[in-house]
């Protein structure tokens, strides 16, 4: 609300402070009402607008010549920034049990962790007779294992005798009740440890000390900020397949994003586009913020190159950009625009070659009245 109010205060005091500048000795400041100036700042008849060189200096007008040429058909989707299945990974508890802080502690939200790095144990939650039932199939299983082992070692003796068959099968069985040991191992081991899949930033910690958890229950989220992905949902399939690259606006740095593919099944009636992205400018997102992708195609466009800050509507809402055709002289020309980037637009009608476009600071002129 500040900003809308200081621009017609800002204009007001520009206009008085040209007048000022502009009036000349011997002119009458007494009880009568001074003249307009027709030096200052003003909207001209054709409605062009008249801005003097101080003006444009004091509200730091900048202008660029545009030239006409191929730009790549660019279109804008909705989409969430979502983890690396290469760079970021899940910590799961294998067991169910009880929660105890790793050498360091409970890591904390935003803390760095290196690759293979504990972050917290899982103390077993099995109770005593259950424990007891474990053991005792435990040493069955052993016990198996080991007259399978002399089995298979007779057979061995005779192998110029019996099938081969019978030989395989007594490996296969051995095999069988190893696996069923090392089952039963890991529920009896004293803990389970969580160790980091992957280095980087603790970005979801669901660990407080004495919490009981259950089995494949995610403690953990370890992502590397630098290394994101982007997941966009397009529902035109027909330009979701043209795709070949994209962007993607932080704050006032534009990402440069890598096409990595187009998945062939529909979510939600669109079809998820997925981009790469890299950079210490990506630090900033979090995993599941929505952002604004601009999705560039093969196919192209005929246009002028302009920022997105030349854009201005007039009053009749339509969208028009400034124009400099003299020193102090601004013309307004209604364009049409297709999305480039998040920081520039493709004007395709309304200008020339070699037209000098406002490019800072088209605001403010076009408030001149």
């Amino acid at each position: 609300m500040k900003s809308r109010t200081l621009i017609p205060v800002l204009w007001l005091g520009l206009t008085v402070a040209m007048s000022t500048a502009f009036a000349g000795d011997g002119h009458d400041h007494g009880d009568a009402p001074p003249a307009t100036n027709s030096s200052g700042p003003k909207r001209l008849p054709d409605g062009g607008v008249f801005l003097p060189k101080p003006a444009q200096r004091q509200i730091s007008v900048r202008t660029l010549p545009v030239e006409s040429g191929a730009l790549p058909r660019t279109f804008e989707l909705a989409g969430k920034v979502v983890m690396d299945p290469n760079a970021g990974g899940k910590v799961q508890a294998l067991i169910a049990g009880r929660l105890e802080a790793g050498p360091r502690g409970f890591p904390n939200i935003g803390q760095r962790v290196r690759k293979g790095e504990v972050l917290a144990y899982v103390v077993p939650a099995a109770g005593m007779i259950e424990r007891s039932n474990q053991s005792a199939q435990l040493a069955e299983l052993r016990a198996a294992k080991g007259l399978a082992m002399k089995r298979l070692a007779r057979l061995n003796d005779l192998a110029d005798t019996i099938p081969r068959k019978e030989i395989e099968s007594a490996e296969s069985e051995i095999e069988s009740l190893d696996g069923r040991i090392a089952a039963l191992s890991a529920g009896l081991s004293n803990r389970d440890t969580l160790v980091a899949p992957v280095a980087g930033i603790v970005a979801m910690s669901n660990a407080v000390a004495g919490q009981v958890v259950e089995a494949r229950e995610a403690v953990f989220e370890v992502v590397d900020p630098n290394r994101l992905r982007i997941e966009a949902l397009a529902y035109d399939t027909g330009q979701a397949l043209d795709v070949v690259s994209g962007s993607l606006g932080v704050g006032d740095t534009q990402v440069p994003l890598t096409f990595v593919g187009a998945a062939r099944s529909l979510r939600e009636q669109a079809l998820p586009l997925m981009f790469r992205a890299e950079g210490d400018a990506l630090s900033s997102l979090a995993v599941g913020q929505p952002v604004k992708v601009f999705a560039s195609t093969r196919s192209t466009v005929q246009g002028y190159r302009v920022p997105a800050a030349a854009l201005v509507k007039n009053p009749s809402n339509q969208t028009i950009v400034w124009v400099k055709t003299a020193p102090e002289r601004f013309e307004p020309r209604t364009v049409t625009v297709e999305p480039l980037d998040g920081a520039n637009v493709a004007v395709t009608s309304g200008l020339r070659a070699g037209d000098r476009v406002v490019v800072r600071a088209a605001t403010l002129v076009n408030q001149v009245r």
